[in-house]
């Protein structure tokens, strides 16, 4: 077996509550200017370890606050973990919030080839493709790619950003609640989208809380609870684990 294309040992992050405490002088003294041990401190995980092999397409599933979100961000390396390590072996295709990392001052048009370009697809290749992208974003998006995207709507910012993503030729798509935002036409356009690019090879993690969602693309499943991997399985069994938490 060829090595994994996303690779997890012990990977664990941690977070400050409120990162503008001010210690007093005696904890200053007492901790010598440094941080407390527990206060104010969460690791959204810890201690997580799993292994994804090229074209697999795998569900992260939990609660919210269990770190499926942050987990995502740290395979496309927004976040850097403070324990253990993580290794992606190619370019990651990421959406992985409303935004879609878009700038609220420019204009749909200006945001299409500055997040298009940022991911590596030539200027020639967004003019040649934008009518085709913002067609595929819809009616509404298509009015206002002139104007800017502060005013769009969080389900036009989803849908113009999963246009831009899904023209890239990256290996692996990160994909984070995209399709919970967006009326049954778009749905029906990312479902066809999604499963001609897992036809042709790539690798998917998808975060989720919708079961057909899961269940359509997804063979494998990781679920999450409190910040720690319980289930590396089908997406059935990791599916079950969830339900049976929610249930009680």
């Amino acid at each position: 077996m060829s090595e994994p294309i996303i690779e997890a040992e012990n990977l664990g992050i941690r977070f400050v509550r409120n990162r503008r405490r001010q210690l007093r002088i005696r904890e200053m003294f007492i901790h010598r200017g440094g941080r407390q041990p527990h206060a104010n401190e969460f690791w959204p995980l810890r201690n997580v370890s799993f292994q994804i092999q090229s074209g697999d397409a795998v569900g992260i599933i939990g609660k919210n606050g269990t770190g499926k979100s942050t987990l995502l961000r740290l395979i496309a390396g927004v976040l850097i973990q403070d324990e253990g390590r993580i290794k992606v072996r190619g370019e990651v295709a990421p959406l992985l919030e409303l935004s879609a990392g878009f700038s609220n001052d420019l204009t749909g048009r200006e945001n299409v080839h500055l997040v298009g370009s940022l991911h590596g697809l030539s200027p020639n290749y967004l003019k040649r493709h934008f009518d085709e992208i913002v067609e595929f974003a819809g009616e509404q998006v298509s009015k206002a790619v002139d104007t800017p995207v502060r005013h769009y709507s969080s389900g036009m910012k989803v849908r113009l950003g999963f246009a831009v993503i899904s023209h890239l030729t990256h290996p692996i798509l990160l994909m984070d609640e995209v399709m919970a935002v967006g009326d049954a036409e778009f749905r029906k356009k990312c479902y066809d989208t999604i499963e001609r690019l897992l036809a042709e090879g790539r690798t998917l993690v998808l975060v989720s809380h919708n079961e057909g969602d899961l269940t359509r693309f997804c063979t494998r499943g990781l679920y999450f609870d409190r910040g720690e991997l319980k289930i590396d399985g089908t997406v059935r069994d990791a599916l079950d684990a969830y339900n049976n938490v929610v249930r009680t």
